[in-house]
């Protein structure tokens, strides 16, 4: 983790993230789960953050109920592992509602076009979500789950529904569909391959804590796939490809 947040190093977040006293501020209603804005504070050192308690997330029909908060936090364990910092800082701790994921707000640059964002072709980060999305299996990318800041970088957001075992990839980003994998995503893939082969590295532990084993071995097929077939995948003719509504 070699992120930096307004001086604070991605590290230094997680630990801030895991131990700081947590207070809710208001919440976020546009959200479908239970979603708070919240500042985060120890030692001196203050940061706003979201929280989404377990107790708040509503029964979906096609992930387990009460996964949602482990899912976004195996989301952030693959991001690090790859190396590529699209998840900021997430951590799975207790809460004023009980258990559930706490991350780092990001502040977006609002004179970004998102719709615009979401259509390009030639951003770096924005393909790198792309290879990203297929590894976790992301059956949400929306266009408002993008996060540009304004020192340039780019990251996502809402990982909750992500790791099915079965083949959901729903996202606004099929842009590369079918085109080969730059050598920069084949490199991260290897290593991510490497490190989810490695029972004890942290992504492996992370994942055997939140999935079960049926996704876990799904997301080392999925890296495999990628790795063998070298390309962007296609959407599933059993899937919507695109989700509703796409913002």
């Amino acid at each position: 983790m070699t992120a930096s947040f307004e001086g604070l190093s991605a590290t230094d977040a997680v630990e801030l993230l895991s131990t700081g006293e947590l207070t809710p501020v208001g919440r976020l209603t546009d959200a479908s789960n239970a979603t708070l804005y919240c500042t985060i504070a120890a030692g001196g050192t203050e940061a706003a953050c979201v929280y989404k308690p377990v107790a708040g997330e509503r029964p979906l029909w096609d992930f387990p109920d009460g996964t949602l908060a482990g899912r976004e936090l195996s989301a952030f364990a693959v991001s690090d592992a790859l190396g590529w910092e699209i998840v900021p800082p997430t951590v799975y701790r207790d809460g004023p509602f009980g258990e559930g994921m706490v991350q780092l707000w990001i502040d977006g640059d609002p004179e970004v076009d998102l719709i615009e964002l979401s259509r390009a072709t030639d951003h770096e980060g924005l393909r790198r979500m792309a290879v990203f999305d297929a590894v976790i299996n992301n059956s949400d990318r929306k266009i408002g789950h993008l996060l540009p800041t304004r020192r340039g970088h780019l990251y996502g957001c809402d990982h909750g529904v992500c790791f099915s075992e079965e083949y959901k990839l729903r996202t606004v980003l099929w842009q590369w569909q079918g085109e080969p994998l730059t050598e920069e995503a084949l490199a991260g893939l290897a290593l991510l391959e490497g490190r989810l082969a490695d029972p004890d590295s942290p992504v492996s532990v992370e994942l055997r804590r939140h999935l079960t084993e049926p996704e876990n071995f799904a997301v080392r097929n999925r890296v495999r796939l990628l790795l063998h077939h070298k390309v962007h995948p296609y959407p599933s003719p059993d899937w919507p490809a695109i989700p509703w509504p796409p913002v």
